[in-house]
């Protein structure tokens, strides 16, 4: 007795037996609607297009179906009707070369609402769609209870207040609650649904990792590798053996076939021992000399490890201004640069540091990234800037002398992932310097930072290493997993930032 009373849903395709079921229950929904496809139809519908005609059953009975086809959506545009699209339910505009799923039908039987049986055929529409890479779902969406508000108020006006929850519709609701969105209002789609006064919402849910151009090699990364390398301060002679100790550290993440290597800011402080006679002010500008050759030889590095390297940040002096710097060196032999925008007042004083002028994205093989280094990630606009640009990664190198500098930035930098919807890698130096003046004393703790929803780790903490302890991070970044967070999280802090009251906008012209 019990067995005859469990349900035993299923999930599967439709096979032409299934028919006097799917007869059944659209005969029961759709009495005024034209009624039910015929056997001959459903064959062609299935001929046409078998992995869209899916079902679900309970103990061998069809209780719930759902009907689609792929179509060239620009043969048709926003205008069509649905006998149209459907080829009068004969499916034969199915294109096997189609860009959008389009969905036909969807029912459920009526002793099984309620069990949000509707909601697994919505979902299983959007992995189809998303395995067959198309486009989007496009339907077109009755609206049953804009009947009784018709001499009342617009149908666009219906939808609105649909939207806002004022209106309960029994249909646009469920697809609206589904991350479907209304695209427009058309006309004479099905004449004979009188309930919606023969108006439909024309509505997409879009596909978000449809890739249009599907390459067999040189295809957008999704899943990246980082290497961080907190660095220890430790004497160097030279530049030949300050550049000795990082190929050793680019040699390592690059053997675990990391896409970047994160260097410290001012990771090559040790040779301002050199100068340790000078005045401080005089000795970062001699340390300023080096950055050429430093920078020419980390992008050797690159190129032979071939691993993208952020390199820290070093001292650049013209003659007239000194300016804090961080190199981007890929691995195709290119460079880029980012300037500290914010600079400390110690530094200020103390070396006559001035901030730079500019900002922007840079594009990668491994995704888009954004560099800020120490201080500035502590200025949340810069972060927003960068996430407007459609940054995936930021990398902030660091240089911080306690742990309350530390802190500062580090609690900064996990606020901007989860804010930005972004990673955000953070790396700095320990140990100690006793002959390099403002620079002695090292604290350090790097990590990996994401945000925070049930896609990624639950403290938002994708990796961290030991503090005050000569390592390295080699960790794992899924880009794809961004792409849902923005579309489909559970909090949207980009999407759903209230650009009618307040945005973040850059004054200076590039």
């Amino acid at each position: 007795m019990r067995d005859e009373l469990e349900h035993r849903l299923k999930l599967r395709n439709i096979k032409l037996s299934d028919y006097e079921d799917i007869r059944e229950i659209m005969v029961s929904i759709y009495r005024d609607q034209g009624g039910a496809w015929t056997k001959q139809e459903l064959k062609n519908q299935i001929k046409a297009f078998p992995e869209g005609q899916i079902c679900i059953e309970d103990n061998g009975k069809v209780v719930a179906a759902a009907l689609s086809l792929v179509v060239d959506y620009a043969k048709f545009g926003d205008n069509h009707t649905y006998d149209q699209i459907t080829g009068y339910g004969k499916f034969d505009t199915h294109d096997d070369d189609g860009d959008t799923l389009y969905g036909t039908d969807v029912f459920v039987h009526q002793d099984y609402r309620g069990m949000r049986i509707g909601r697994r055929l919505y979902d299983a529409r959007k992995e189809l769609c998303e395995n067959l890479n198309l486009r989007s779902i496009i339907a077109g969406g009755r609206i049953p209870g804009y009947s009784k508000y018709a001499d009342q108020m617009t149908p666009r006006k219906y939808i609105d207040l649909v939207k806002s929850k004022e209106i309960f519709d029994p249909v646009l609701s469920f697809q609206l609650a589904n991350e479907f969105h209304v695209r427009k209002v058309i006309t004479k789609y099905l004449p004979e649904d009188t309930d919606s006064r023969a108006y439909a919402t024309l509505l997409e849910w879009i596909n978000i990792y449809y890739e249009k151009d599907e390459k067999l090699i040189g295809n957008k990364k999704s899943i990246v590798r980082l290497g961080l390398v907190q660095w220890k301060m430790r004497r160097f002679n030279s530049v030949d053996d300050l550049m000795q100790q990082v190929e050793f550290f680019v040699d390592t993440v690059s053997g675990y076939k990391s896409d970047f290597c994160l260097l410290p800011e001012f990771f090559n402080a040790p040779l301002l021992a050199e100068f340790n006679d000078m005045d401080a002010s005089e000795a970062i500008r001699n340390l300023a000399d080096y950055t050429d050759e430093i920078v020419s030889r980390m992008s050797d590095l690159a190129l032979s490890y071939n691993v993208n390297i952020i390199a820290g940040s070093m001292p650049e002096y013209d003659g007239k201004k000194l300016r804090n710097v961080s190199y981007l060196c890929r691995r195709d032999g290119t460079t880029d640069k980012q300037y500290k925008l914010h600079i400390t007042p110690d530094e200020q004083s103390y070396w006559g540091l001035q901030g730079g002028n500019g900002i922007k994205v840079f594009d990668t093989d491994a995704g888009k990234i954004g560099i800020l280094i120490c201080y500035d990630v502590e200025f949340p606009e810069l972060g927003r800037i960068l996430a407007e640009q459609e940054m995936d990664i930021l990398f902030v190198p660091f240089w911080t002398d306690t742990k309350n500098a530390f802190l500062r930035v580090n609690i900064c930098a996990k606020a901007r992932a989860i804010e930005n919807e972004c990673y955000v890698a953070i790396t700095g130096s320990v140990g100690n310097l006793p002959r390099v003046e403002n620079m002695d004393i090292q604290f350090s703790q790097s990590a990996i930072y994401s945000p925070s929803d049930f896609s990624f780790p639950h403290d938002a903490t994708v990796a961290q290493a030991s503090e005050n302890a000569e390592t390295t991070i080699v960790a794992d970044v899924d880009l794809d997993l961004l792409t849902k967070q923005r579309k489909a999280g559970s909090v949207r802090n980009l999407e759903q930032r209230r650009l009618d009251l307040y945005s973040v906008q850059w004054k200076r012209k590039k």
